[in-house]
């Protein structure tokens, strides 16, 4: 299994992102990268990529699948990519606040803390669909690692898609998010550009 060893402020330098985003609070001056020189319109699609896959925790052959998978869907491929990357298993749990980062988020799924309708999954990439219950195992709720992650989670905003109960660690997907609904800053557009070419 690849892992991403790239520090993670040193990527978000290089691709001017500020690490809120990825659920990191720390501050840095010269997080944005100067922009000062000219990029081309590859180098622009190419950014928008990478920074995508950086902001998920995906790698280059699941991120094309998903790529593939959206361009069959009905409607706009780049929404459809966008609502395919924010409904994978990973990225609800750091939505609901179980986790601080994604990185995070991902650790504890593999780990086996998660139940989706009562069933234990462990897989990272699993997509939950609308109506689904996700939840924190009842043998894990009370450790101290949930304790602090709640403590640390518990001011964090929750999309209006997800219905979050922090003190039984359990939520609701309400329904799968709309482009509007996704605060994360890609301009999904220049990704399908890439991809067609």
């Amino acid at each position: 299994m690849a892992v991403n060893r790239v520090p993670v402020l040193k990527r978000c330098r290089s691709l001017g992102l500020e690490p809120s985003y990825l659920g990191y609070d720390k501050k840095s001056k010269r997080t944005l990268q100067r922009t000062n020189r000219k990029m081309s319109e590859y180098a622009l699609q190419l950014r928008e990529k990478q920074k995508a896959k950086f902001i998920y925790g995906v790698l280059e052959k699941p991120f094309h699948n998903y790529y593939e998978k959206a361009d069959r869907m009905k409607g706009m491929t780049g929404t459809n990519l966008m609502t395919i990357l924010e409904s994978r298993l990973d990225n609800v749990v750091f939505r609901m606040g179980y986790a601080r980062t994604r990185r995070e988020a991902r650790q504890i799924v593999g780990h086996k803390f998660v139940l989706v309708n009562g069933k234990q999954v462990n897989i990272p990439s699993y997509r939950v669909k609308a109506g689904d219950v996700v939840e924190i195992k009842e043998s894990k709720k009370s450790i101290q690692r949930m304790k602090d992650i709640v403590a640390v989670t518990a001011g964090r905003l929750v999309p209006e898609w997800i219905d979050v109960n922090l003190e039984n660690l359990q939520g609701t997907v309400k329904e799968l998010p709309t482009r509007e609904m996704i605060d994360v800053p890609v301009k999904e557009m220049l990704i399908v550009e890439l991809y067609s070419k």
